[in-house]
């Protein structure tokens, strides 16, 4: 398991590498970059399963602890598909737009008179900030749907944690007052967790509600 562990480890920081690249690489071969970061992604989370049942068959005085590595590094590599994903969805909002100004300046406009005739200039702009305008929208819409599959991630991956740590307290025959902070802290991380849930929903409801 260790082996295994390690190699893991060290394919997550390879994947943070890449992903630091994202933003320098080249219009034409940013999606292959993007097709090689995600087939990482994927052979990691094969490792992380593989991971799940080798450490439920660690001896019980360390099965605790190995499981418990996992679910970080399971933590680490959903953060990083989330990034991902944030990138693409802000990569197509970019070349759709990029596609409709294409079209836009290959339209010939023709006017009856020159008194009602529309600057072609005037038009461009206004155009260029009604993409604006959406594409500002679309990256908050999109950056809050992310925030909130992290959060429900994080949730989850928190609960496991907390109550593996209460199994390695009771293990370890830990007093009742490490225990209730232990729990304690449970109850605020979610707390912070909901409040975080429920802001995000009002700004995307705003945002709706007054750029919609």
């Amino acid at each position: 398991m260790e082996k295994l562990y390690h190699q893991t480890n060290k394919e997550i920081h390879e994947v943070q590498s890449y992903m630091g690249g994202l933003e320098k690489t080249d219009r034409e071969s940013v999606h292959l970059l993007e097709n090689d970061i995600q087939a990482r992604i994927d052979r990691i989370f094969t490792h992380l399963e593989r991971l799940e049942i080798l450490a439920s068959k660690e001896p019980p005085n360390r099965r605790q602890n190995a499981k418990l590595r996992a679910d970080q590094l399971k933590y680490d590599i959903q953060h990083l598909q989330t990034g991902l994903r944030n990138f693409q969805h802000r990569r197509y909002q970019r070349d759709a737009q990029d596609r409709e100004r294409e079209e836009l300046m290959s339209r010939t406009f023709t006017t009856n008179d020159a008194d009602t005739s529309i600057p072609m200039d005037e038009t461009l702009h206004m155009n260029s900030n009604l993409h604006n305008a959406h594409q500002g929208m679309d990256d908050l819409l999109g950056s809050g749907s992310s925030i909130l599959n992290g959060l429900r991630d994080q949730r989850g991956t928190l609960k496991g944690t907390h109550k593996k740590m209460l199994d390695v307290a009771n293990m370890l025959g830990l007093s009742n007052t490490v225990m209730r902070l232990i729990e304690r802290r449970a109850t605020q991380d979610k707390l912070i967790m909901i409040g975080g849930m429920l802001l995000t929903c009002i700004i995307i409801f705003l945002v709706i509600r007054y750029l919609g």
